[in-house]
């Protein structure tokens, strides 16, 4: 009971901080304000939810609270991806100016790569699904190496542009990205949805999980895919967040105090939704856009990483 009280809490608070990001500083020109706010509001429900979903479930499979989907190297490719578009054709291309095939290219590529990193751990028996991680932490590093470079050479002008996408950012959203997002998001679920029930034998190990008559290498593979898709599509519509799912993910740990993945998950979409809003109410009135979401959800994030660190240490 105390656990649905929780999610009661943390609903409601996510509710008033919504209420709050939407009503504040309005000015009378509700016709104008409202459908913007509201576009910004949904996307970030989108960008908190598939960062907090994705991380708990990646924990949850490799069994270490300090690791994040990040480290297979999607944000990474994100950027050379867009860095790449930019040195070859230029910031006006079709690619750059057409938001929607921006998007849809990005989450192909991101999903195509996650598939052959797996394809490569589930080829043979046996494969350790550090192997995997490691990997993704290589190709990560070979993918930003490439990107500095041909940064380095575009024209300052075009660098701009390549900047701006460094960062995550609600401010420039286009309508038509966030109800593709929905409509691709509401698929992966469906597709997702018969292997949730594993995640609490999954939090045991592999070997117990095997013991307990799961089928480790199709539940984990099907989980990893959807992990790949939800990561992708947050960073094609809004840009990088690193360390929103560590922050999240290990906060729900701490508030939640269970192993019940049927609370884990709907808890930390709360508390990303928490984050994001509360974030993004400190960027436009209290730093007046002179910082991003981005910056801020990451510093506290690193600090957080650091504390974790030094606690397992302990």
């Amino acid at each position: 009971m105390r656990l649905k009280i929780k999610i009661v809490l943390l609903a409601m608070l996510s509710l008033c901080l919504i209420g709050l990001y939407m009503f504040i500083n309005g000015g009378g020109n509700w016709d104008y304000i409202l459908p913007r706010r509201g576009i910004k509001i949904v996307a970030i429900v989108i960008t908190g939810g598939t960062i907090a979903i994705s991380t708990v479930i990646f924990q949850t499979i490799t069994n270490n609270r300090i690791l994040t989907p990040s480290i297979l190297g999607l944000d990474s490719l994100y950027m050379l991806l867009q860095t790449t578009v930019i040195f070859l054709i230029g910031s006006q291309s079709a690619t750059i100016m057409n938001k929607n095939v921006n998007f849809l290219l990005s989450v192909i590529v991101m999903v195509l790569f996650s598939g052959i990193l797996y394809r490569l751990l589930f080829k043979r028996e046996g494969q350790n699904i550090y192997f995997l991680l490691l990997l993704g932490l290589i190709f990560g590093t070979f993918f930003s190496s490439i990107s500095t470079f041909m940064q380095v050479l575009i024209d300052p002008n075009e660098f701009q542009i390549v900047q701006d996408k460094m960062f995550a950012s609600f401010n420039n959203i286009h309508t038509d990205l966030v109800w593709l997002s929905i409509v691709i998001i509401g698929i992966g679920i469906l597709y997702v949805w018969p292997y949730l029930k594993y995640l609490d034998v999954l939090s045991l190990g592999k070997e117990q999980a095997i013991n307990l008559g799961v089928d480790y290498d199709h539940v984990v593979k099907r989980l990893f895919l959807v992990i790949a898709l939800f990561i992708s599509i947050a960073t094609s519509l809004v840009g990088p967040i690193t360390f929103l799912g560590l922050l999240v993910a290990n906060l729900t740990y701490e508030v939640m105090k269970t192993f019940r993945h049927s609370y884990l998950l709907v808890a930390s979409v709360f508390l990303s939704i928490i984050a994001l809003f509360g974030g993004q109410l400190l960027v436009e009135h209290v730093f007046t856009f002179s910082t991003t979401l981005s910056v801020i959800i990451n510093f506290v994030g690193g600090v957080y990483f650091l504390y974790l660190l030094l606690k397992e240490r302990k």
